[in-house]
């Protein structure tokens, strides 16, 4: 199985202006970055973290996969999204914040389960109440 998370580059770096969005943001890599760590633990073949500059097409860099949205009448592509890729092709896309979140927490579980080294991600207050 691969995983790709692709984030907002603006929205991690905080020059959006929305603290809250570049907090969890930064929890959804951080979390990334550990799960890809220890990724053999729980048989990932990969995970890759990308950071889409705004007017990317997705900012597909591992997985050829874009979401797109329907806002009013117009065409919008989501710039933050967890893809999966399984075995066989098949392919999950979450493009909510909290879904990601709660996706590579239940990662970072699997992993303490097979490790006695620590490896929880310290959330932000606001990615922690997003995952509960």
């Amino acid at each position: 199985m691969r995983i790709e998370l692709r984030v907002c580059k603006h929205c991690y770096e905080g020059t959006h202006g929305n603290p809250q969005k570049t907090a969890v943001t930064q929890d959804m890599v951080n979390c990334a970055r550990t799960v890809r760590e220890y990724k053999d633990l729980i048989g990932l073949d990969g995970i890759y973290i990308t950071r889409v500059e705004e007017g990317d097409p997705g900012g597909a860099e591992a997985l050829p996969v874009i979401v797109a949205g329907i806002e009013g009448k117009q065409v919008t592509l989501s710039d933050t999204q967890l893809v999966m890729e399984d075995d066989d092709g098949n392919m999950l896309v979450y493009p909510e914040p909290e879904d990601i979140l709660k996706v590579l927490t239940r990662n970072l579980d699997q992993i303490q389960e097979q490790t006695r080294q620590d490896v929880t991600v310290e959330l932000s207050s606001d990615g922690a109440e997003l995952v509960g």
